[in-house]
This record gives structure tokens, C-alpha cells and sequence, in this order.
């Protein structure tokens, strides 16, 4: 990094290492809402831990084991008993969201000593624009989580929307429960259309899912994941076809067994 980014005062720096705090990957919330990543600066803990004058800030780039994406460096105006008050500078301003580093980095600390980390630091990519959501991986190796699929519909991301515009039968996952629910997708709908109804309200208007998600989108973001079982070419799969098809794969996958589904007929 010190190859493309001279630092003259490292010792002006904390590093923060920004995990999952139990509740959102950091990685999420920039997607979701860049000027939200600030609040994670601002969180002060026990412990005066940004007692420097900068916030070298870093978010587990979680597709990728040791990657840490750069998040700005912020400037620390006031600390108060409870909170920071920070402030975001224009240093490194365009490799923000961009410069992707590398670091094998796995301290219990989040917030330690820049001048400790920046010599090894690595630079894994600087990517041509800032981070918006992982890349269409193929329709066979989708897994995605429901933050992730609720950024892109939000962000409405052109090449996944493109790519899903296929008709075809899905799975999601309570990873709390391990339940299973099986769905389709047939005519002008598509793939996207149906998860876009499920980014915008859990539940996508299944009987069993709403029961479990309620009024909000607090516990699909935390325990639900979609991928596709099959597909078929936009408009080709007729509603006859997909019963059938999506029958199959519940009958395969149990998910009409109360014990293991959450499929209701």
C-alpha cells in the first residue's frame, strides 16, 4: 500500500476493522447507504479507542478471506462519554470504497494502531468504481443473503436484473431454523420480479413466511438466503410447467413436512 499511498505521519492514525457487529456486515451497510458506514466511526466503545486525530476506516470485504475494503479516513472532532463526533476528509477520497487491501489481520481488537499494519499492508485490487454489490457469479452459483439481494433490487442493479429475468423454481433458507421454502417463477413475471416482491416485504406474500417475518424485514435480513434451482428462458415456463417443476423440488427437499419446510401445499 505505502507503494501507492505514502502516509508521512502513520502514528496520526487508528485502524478500524470493522466486522459483522452480531447484527449487519459493515460491507452491507456501505452498499445500502454509504453516508450510513459514518455511524460505525462513531460508535464509541468502554474504551477511548480512537484517542488519534484520524480513523483509518476498513470493512471485512467478506467475499474474500483477508480482504478489507477501504472506507475513507475520518477526521475525530469531539469525544464524548457515549459516542464520537467525526468527520470524513479528502484524504485517499478516491480510493474510497475502491482499494481493496489485504491483511491477514484476526486480533480481537477492531481498533488498533495504523503505523503497526501499514507497512504489511497489501493491495489486493483497486477496483474501477466503488463497491455496489458482488458481480452476477452465473445463474449456478447464486447465494445470496437478503441484504444482499435487497441492495441490489434497491440499487437496481442492471446486469443482475437482466441475468434473472428467467423463469424458473428457487429455494430460501431460514439459516435459524433450517427450514426450507420452495417457489417459482413463470411468464412475465420472472425471477427478479418474484424477489424484488421479496426485498420489499419478507415475505413475498407467502402464507408461512409472513407468519414468521411479521411487519418487518429485521428477521429475513438475518437469517434468509435465495438461490436458484433451475431456469429456463424468459416466458418459456407456463404455470402448468412450473407447479410441476416446483412440486418436484418440494417433494425432493421435504419442504412441505412441517418439521423441514415451510412450503404449505
Amino acid at each position: 500500500m505505502k507503494d501507492i499511498w505514502p502516509i508521512a505521519n502513520p502514528h496520526d492514525y487508528k485502524v478500524h476493522f470493522a466486522t459483522n457487529n452480531g447484527a449487519e456486515e459493515p460491507l452491507d451497510v456501505w452498499v445500502r447507504e454509504p453516508a450510513g458506514w459514518q455511524s460505525w466511526q462513531e460508535f464509541r466503545p468502554e474504551k477511548d479507542d480512537f484517542n488519534r486525530d484520524f480513523i483509518f476506516s476498513l470493512m471485512d470485504f467478506y467475499p474474500e478471506q483477508d480482504i478489507w475494503l477501504f472506507g475513507g479516513v475520518f477526521r475525530v472532532l469531539a469525544r464524548h462519554a457515549d459516542r464520537y463526533e467525526v468527520e470524513p476528509t479528502p484524504h485517499g477520497q478516491h480510493f474510497t470504497g475502491r482499494l481493496k487491501l489485504r491483511s491477514n489481520y484476526r486480533g480481537r481488537q477492531r481498533r488498533v494502531k495504523f503505523e503497526k499494519h501499514y507497512e504489511s499492508f497489501e493491495v489486493a485490487e483497486v477496483l474501477p468504481e466503488p463497491f455496489s454489490g458482488r458481480l452476477f457469479p452465473g445463474h449456478h452459483n447464486i447465494d445470496l443473503s437478503f441484504v444482499e439481494l435487497e441492495n441490489l433490487v434497491n440499487r437496481d442493479r442492471q446486469e443482475w436484473k437482466a441475468a434473472l429475468s428467467v423463469n424458473g423454481v428457487y429455494l430460501i433458507t431460514d439459516t435459524d431454523t433450517g427450514k426450507r421454502y420452495v417457489g417459482s417463477a413463470y411468464g412475465d413475471e420472472g425471477i427478479w420480479g418474484r424477489w424484488t416482491s421479496y426485498a420489499h416485504s419478507g415475505h413475498g406474500g407467502n402464507k408461512q413466511l409472513r407468519q414468521i417475518v411479521g411487519s418487518d424485514r429485521a428477521y429475513p435480513r438475518s437469517h434468509f438466503r435465495f438461490t436458484l434451482l433451475e431456469f429456463f428462458r424468459f416466458g418459456t415456463l407456463d404455470q402448468e410447467a412450473a407447479r410441476e417443476r416446483e412440486g418436484h423440488w418440494k417433494e425432493v427437499l421435504l419442504t412441505r413436512n412441517e418439521k423441514f419446510g415451510l412450503n404449505s401445499n
